[in-house]
């Protein structure tokens, strides 16, 4: 499909900064079809069934945004999927500057060699010394905010709490999933209530989430790995709520796309791990998934089509344009959406 037909105009206006406090007071467009209802993200367990399930990414996410040198040269470094113990692979900016084998110096007491460039100004950075790679992120490193926030405010103290979810455990993670920033243990307490169950998974999100599509059309664009894991218990109860009766609801697109890399064809969710680089536009069949609680994503982005080929292109235009003109938040401190087929 034409990579174009995903744009639209968003006022900058209507980007989040900072999310909503509390959390769970965020703003939620339901659309179940083509219907439009307006509510908050509290009020979720009246818009769900007793039976459904809700599945979390408890993936936590480290501070993998680091600045360097080598020489006189400042270097960006943007962690975005780990390659061994002491290995990541990194988007560099000013990697021009970097030759293969050269030391890029974070201060701190962290410094790394860069090897394995390539045309996409990527490296694989192996930290020097002993001490544990995540200890020297905590030193050195900030928290990876989007561009879009980042280039209109720096990170700070309170994006180290922000930008984590209520579920966040498994290290790993160089973007937040950010639909489940909005859930809180009042919230929670009340689906459980309402007779709605959850379970978690991890997808370590990488940096690749907010790369533009440049290709003009989707066939031509090439996803970015992830890796991801669903222990056999979590998939066993899955199967289990669906077959009584149960709707799978997908907290996040990362969710979704590792429930549908583990999903046979009959839709049945096995147990999985490894990576993941499954690209989904109008046209898949989904197999795992019957819904999806997420946020508004950018234009002509991949998760823009994701959402576009569970509910149809044309309905989430007209969601979007809803959204725009309704004054709700986008991208990842924005509202949320809840999408039932």
């Amino acid at each position: 499909m034409r990579v174009d037909l995903f744009d639209f105009e968003l006022p900058p206006e209507r980007i989040a900064l900072r999310p909503a406090s509390p959390r769970d007071s965020a703003r939620l467009l339901a659309v179940r079809g083509g219907e439009l209802s307006d509510h908050v993200v509290a009020e979720l367990p009246g818009l769900l069934r007793p039976g459904d399930v809700l599945v979390f990414n408890d993936t936590r996410v480290i501070p993998a945004q680091l600045e360097g040198r080598r020489g006189g040269a400042k270097i960006g470094a943007t962690l975005h999927k780990r390659e061994g113990p002491r290995s990541w692979r990194a988007f560099l900016r000013n990697s021009k500057r970097v030759r293969e084998g050269d030391r890029i110096d974070f201060g701190e007491g962290v410094a790394a060699v860069a090897t394995g460039k390539n045309a996409h100004g990527s490296a694989l950075l192996t930290f020097e010394g002993e001490e544990p790679v995540e200890l020297l992120l905590e030193r050195a490193g900030r928290m990876p905010l989007p561009p879009y926030i980042a280039g209109r405010r720096s990170a700070d103290d309170r994006d180290r709490e922000d930008y984590q979810t209520m579920f966040a455990r498994e290290e790993g993670a160089v973007a937040a999933p950010t639909a489940a920033l909005h859930f809180t243990p009042r919230l929670m307490e009340a689906l459980a209530e309402a007779g709605i169950g959850h379970e978690t998974l991890t997808l370590h999100v990488g940096a690749g989430t907010f790369l533009p599509v440049k290709a003009e059309d989707t066939a031509d664009h090439r996803m970015h790995s992830e890796w991801g894991r669903i222990p056999a218990e979590v998939a066993g109860r899955l199967n289990a709520a669906r077959a009584a009766g149960g709707r799978i609801v997908a907290v996040g697109t990362t969710s979704l796309r590792l429930l549908e890399s583990a999903a046979d064809e009959a839709g049945r969710v096995g147990a999985f791990e490894g990576d993941t680089a499954i690209f989904i536009t109008p046209g898949y069949r989904f197999r795992a998934v019957d819904g999806l609680v997420t946020n508004f994503h950018l234009p002509r982005s991949t998760l823009f089509m994701l959402v576009s080929a569970l509910m149809g292109l044309e309905t989430m235009q007209a969601a979007y344009a809803y959204a725009i003109g309704a004054g709700y938040r986008f991208y990842s401190y924005g509202d949320s959406s809840l999408l039932l087929p």
